[in-house]
């Protein structure tokens, strides 16, 4: 390796000579999610467009991409905010070709993770998807022998910064400086990545070429969504799971952000009240504010973490020091500056670590064990079955939404390690096509984790402890976290397959499991302790207020006299006091019109019934 690397400025430049070190055939390792030095790989892919000679085989997680409306109404709130909610960042010109159809057969693109729901109905990607648990995507990577590792880093002086990803390419790095590997090493300068160091650190000699772009890319950003009642109270039941001095890992998206905002309050002795007054029964002890702090562990950090480190929530000290190890990060735009606003030594304190640490005990176990005590790992699920394994990662036999990733280590760690549990959230309903579905259901069509490791599972009509159980109790128990819609009909279907008794009943303390129980329940305390956005938002305050009012037609888009209604309101009813800039943000008129199409008027209606 070279003291210094070659820089460059022109990408295309450098891609030439990337193909040309490897004699023209390329197999790259490249990070998942935002670690990705997009000018980079655009690139190589041109390049590899341009000339069928040579050959690029990309081996990826998580490819980022802006959504793409699916109606008109979202066409109309996206478009003018995109650059502003997601970033600048062109898109990854393999994304695009396979989206069209165009990717050439030099060219092959494999992922272990998708970005959910972002390649259903597409054959290529689905063809090409590798399933794997995140802490052998390492493996299967190795495997295809690599000879190319690009990454985004950030550079301080002599050294890079591996930043949001360590997850992987820290072994790859590790493996490479023992002579277990061979592969060239490329980046592309970032200043916007916060600058991570320990095991996230590494030389500049480590590194063969880097490129200094005229413009650098700006970083993706996952917009926060509102936390919705249903997210809000789920949080609440997973705050009292949760022992003082313990261990903690949380997911990215609504549940994560309500958990971190329960957990703030606990600490703050701000539930008590809310607790008194649940409907419903609650289930776990821990109401006490955090005396000794939390540890986390975690292979993704999330704002969620980044708010509770700010809280001086989490703080109880690893071996090494640190409070949180985690393995890559991608997340809103102000976390991004906020880790980058951190004091040096405080930044320290969350160390990037391969997920081969975060996600597995084997490799200094005893130290793990000792750190990773009482542990609460919480991730999310898309539907669980009455005998308690669950669906995470595809939404039919054959399409996988997004994938395994590393919740099924967690599972695992859950299971080896004393007083430890894997908590697995999830509404306890769902919207689809217009039609309302129970997440909880008799038999799902495929399976991320099995009934054998089922442990804990939290709607926002309670938690139900599994682990150890006869099948007929947990049947029992979930059916008690049930939406009460459909709580006969499962318990019907478990009666029928001669699984609960004939005489069984709901229990009166579960048989109001309603969205309007558990909104009664919260509504005094949503203004202030459980805001729409706990963690901030980059919406304005017009398109909150649109997003609710889309919600609201995008749950009855099927439901013709539901529809209707919307419309006869938008004539009838008493405007929003936002109606008029909220229609102009959407590009109508701000007053209405007679003429003006029903879409509209029917976000008038919708606007108006949040009133």
């Amino acid at each position: 390796m070279a003291e210094k690397p070659e820089v460059y400025t022109d990408a295309d430049a450098m891609a030439r000579a990337i193909y040309k070190a490897n004699g023209g055939e390329i197999r790259l390792a490249l990070p998942l999610g935002l670690g990705k030095p997009i000018t980079i790989v655009n690139a190589l892919v041109r390049a590899a467009v341009d000339d069928p000679a040579l050959s690029l085989k990309i081996f990826t997680a998580l490819s980022l991409q802006r959504p793409d409306p699916s109606s008109e109404l979202e066409k109309r709130f996206l478009d003018p905010a995109m650059d502003r909610l997601f970033g600048t960042a062109p898109s990854l010109t393999y994304v695009d070709l396979i989206k069209c159809g165009d990717l050439p057969d030099n060219i092959e693109v494999s992922e272990f993770f998708f970005q959910a729901a972002s390649w259903l109905g597409n054959d290529y990607a689905q063809r090409q998807y590798i399933s794997a648990n995140y802490t052998h995507a390492r493996d299967v990577l190795i495997s295809q022998r690599p000879n190319v590792l690009a990454q985004l880093m950030p550079r301080d002086g002599a050294h890079f910064s591996m930043s949001s990803n360590t997850d992987i390419s820290a072994d790859l790095f590790a493996r490479r400086s023992a002579g277990e590997m061979d592969f060239l090493a490329v980046a592309e300068l970032n200043d916007a990545l916060p600058y991570m160091d320990g095991p996230a650190e590494i030389e500049a000699r480590d590194v063969a070429m880097v490129l200094e772009p005229p413009r650098q890319v700006d970083l993706f950003s996952v917009p926060r969504r509102p936390v919705a009642d249903a997210q809000h109270a789920i949080a609440l039941h997973v705050s009292r799971l949760v022992p003082d001095g313990g261990t903690l890992q949380i997911g990215i998206g609504a549940i994560g952000d309500a958990v971190a905002n329960a957990l703030i309050a606990r600490d703050r002795a701000a539930l008590h009240d809310l607790w008194r007054t649940a409907p419903l029964p609650l289930q776990g002890a821990e109401e006490g504010p955090f005396r000794t702090g939390l540890y986390a562990v975690t292979e993704m950090l999330v704002g969620g973490l980044v708010a509770l480190f700010e809280a001086d929530i989490l703080r109880r000290e690893a071996h090494d020091g640190a409070v949180v190890h985690a393995g890559f990060f991608v997340d809103a735009r102000d976390m991004y500056q906020r880790l980058r606003a951190l004091p040096p030594d405080r930044r320290a304190r969350i160390r990037m670590m391969p997920v081969s640490f975060t996600n597995a005990l084997y490799g200094d176990e005893p130290i793990k064990r000792d750190d990773r005590r009482d542990a609460r790992f919480v991730n999310g699920a898309m539907q669980v079955s009455l005998l308690g394994d669950a669906m995470s990662d595809s939404a039919k036999p054959g399409q996988v939404v997004s994938g395994v990733g590393g919740q099924f280590n967690f599972f695992e760690q859950a299971f080896a390690l004393e007083d430890a549990h894997a908590v697995l959230t999830l509404p306890a309903t769902r919207q689809s096509g217009g039609d309302l579905g129970s997440n909880i259901v008799w038999q799902l069509p495929v399976t991320t984790v099995p009934r054998h490791m089922r442990d804990v599972v939290v709607t926002e009509y309670g938690a139900a402890f599994l682990r150890g159980l006869p099948d007929e109790e947990v049947i029992k128990r979930l059916i008690c976290i049930a939406d009460s819609r459909f709580q006969q009909d499962l318990a019907g279907s478990a009666k029928k397959a001669g699984k609960l008794d004939p005489d069984w009943t709901v229990p009166p303390a579960h048989a109001s499991n309603t969205p309007e129980t558990i909104a009664t329940w919260l509504a005094p305390y949503r203004e202030g302790l459980l805001p729409d956005y706990p963690l901030g938002t980059d919406f304005t305050d017009i398109e909150q207020l649109l997003l609710n009012a889309l919600a609201d037609l995008s749950q009855i888009q099927s439901d013709k006299r539901a529809l209707l209604s919307r419309i006869w309101a938008g004539l009838t009813a008493t405007p929003h006091p936002q109606e008029g800039p909220a229609m102009e943000r959407m590009g109508y008129d701000a007053t209405p019109r007679l003429a003006e199409p029903l879409q509209a008027r029917a976000l008038r209606g919708a606007l108006r019934r949040l009133a």
